[in-house]
Order: C-alpha cells, then sequence, then structure tokens
C-alpha cells in the first residue's frame, strides 16, 4: 500500500492551491486525520479519513487514491471521496450562493470611484 505526504497529497488533489498552504494548514492545526492533529510529513494511506478546517468551514474526505504530483480538476475527483456532513455543505452552500449577489460590478477599466462618485454611490444606497 502507498504512502504520500499529507500536505502532497492535499495540494494534489486541488484542495490547497499551492503546497506552501496546505504545510502551513498541518503546522496551525488544521488538518486532522482521525482526531489528531498532523504535521505537514504525516504519510497518509488509501482509506483514511481527513479533516480541513478551510475559510471556517470544515470538510472531510476520505483517500481512495494515493498521487504525489498535481493533476487537473477532473482526475482529482477520482483520488478523494467527498465525505463532508450534509449541514456542513449547506452551510457552505449558503455562504457561497449568498456572497456572490450583494457585490458592486464596475466597468472593467473604469477605476475606483472618485470622491465624488462615491458620495453619489453612498447616497443612492441610503434611498
Amino acid at each position: 500500500m502507498a504512502k504520500v505526504r499529507i500536505d502532497k497529497w492535499l495540494w494534489s488533489i486541488r484542495i490547497f492551491k499551492s503546497r506552501t498552504l496546505a504545510s502551513d494548514a498541518c503546522k496551525s492545526g488544521k488538518v486532522k486525520v482521525g482526531d489528531e492533529s498532523v504535521k505537514p510529513s504525516f504519510m497518509i494511506s488509501e482509506g483514511e479519513t481527513v479533516s480541513v478546517k478551510k475559510d471556517g468551514f470544515n470538510f472531510q474526505y476520505r483517500a481512495i487514491q494515493m498521487i504525489e504530483k498535481r493533476v487537473g480538476a477532473p482526475i482529482a475527483i477520482t483520488c478523494y471521496e467527498d465525505v463532508t456532513p450534509q449541514e456542513e455543505k449547506n452551510k457552505y452552500n449558503a455562504w457561497f450562493l449568498n456572497s456572490t449577489p450583494g457585490m458592486e460590478k464596475r466597468e472593467k477599466g473604469a477605476g475606483r470611484p472618485t470622491k465624488k462618485e462615491r458620495r453619489e454611490i453612498d447616497q443612492f444606497k441610503k434611498g
């Protein structure tokens, strides 16, 4: 049975954008295997459940395949099983869906609003 460093595995299956971020998460106690916090050098094997605390959400993944190199998203999905509890998924989806509608858009290249434009925007928002 093959084993891989946990920071490499989390990076290669695209949970973290860089291996440094994966290592930092391990060092700060945000990555657990079972109920135990692990170091970046922890060797993970197939079938183990990994808990990752990221952006205030607790995600859980079961390792299916051990890979060391970063692969495309369609391939990465086949290397783990998402076993995150449904209520945590609902919390994440509610946050993700509700965060974008309130965002304001400006035309590309318009730059930051001037002080006068900022006052007009604030006045418009107040009604």
